[in-house]
């Protein structure tokens, strides 16, 4: 079985982060739970200079690293890779985030998940030929049986799949998303993907 994971409010809390960075830097007190667009910049209500401020202080390696893991993802993760299945964390951050990313999941006991970058949003140059970074032509060879993202953005990138069932993970900013089929379903927390995911 193979089981494709975002990262960003999947595998960890990084969305709660980058409140507190927008309070910090803007005065810009918009509770986790008001935040209804995945756009960074509209819930939070950014001129465009500020948010790159915003997405430039959320990837620093310092900021990164500092992100709360969600809670149960390493210890479900690590249960399924216990049992030969394999994890690709297929994340949207851009390719020069990856140092950060493969330290955090390393020190979160996910050293032995895949970790691809892969080019969602177009958000900046990815690096070519990379071993870790995946333009969408690449993303489009692959075949995963269960899908876990947060971002309704991101279910297109999931029509060339017919099978895969799709786990969303329960977020402020999806709660009023149309799931484009059946196979979609809405999950609160790990323990309830773990538990759908050991049902099939």
């Amino acid at each position: 079985m193979k089981i494709y994971v975002d990262f960003d409010d999947c595998l960890c809390e990084t969305a709660k982060a980058f409140t507190k960075i927008a309070a910090r830097f803007f005065q810009k007190d918009v509770p986790y739970e008001e935040m209804h667009s995945f756009n960074l910049q509209e819930s939070f209500g950014l001129t465009d200079d500020e948010y790159q401020k915003l997405m430039a202080e959320g990837h620093t390696d310092e900021v990164l690293l500092s992100y709360d893991e969600t809670p149960g993802a390493s210890r479900v993760l690590n249960e399924f890779i216990d049992e030969g299945h394999e994890v690709f964390v297929i994340t949207g951050r851009p390719a020069v985030a990856y140092g950060a990313s493969r330290k955090w999941l390393d020190e979160h006991g996910l050293d032995r998940a895949q970790l691809y970058c892969l080019n969602k949003y177009g958000r900046d140059f990815f690096l070519k030929d990379s071993e870790f970074s995946l333009e969408l032509e690449d993303y489009y060879k692959m075949k995963f049986d269960y899908a876990i993202e947060d971002s309704p953005l991101a279910f297109k990138y999931f029509d060339h799949m017919p099978d895969l069932k799709v786990m969303v993970f329960d977020r402020p900013w999806n709660k009023n998303a149309e799931f484009p089929n059946g196979n979609y379903t809405r999950t609160p927390d790990w323990d309830k993907i773990r538990q759908l995911i050991r049902k099939e």
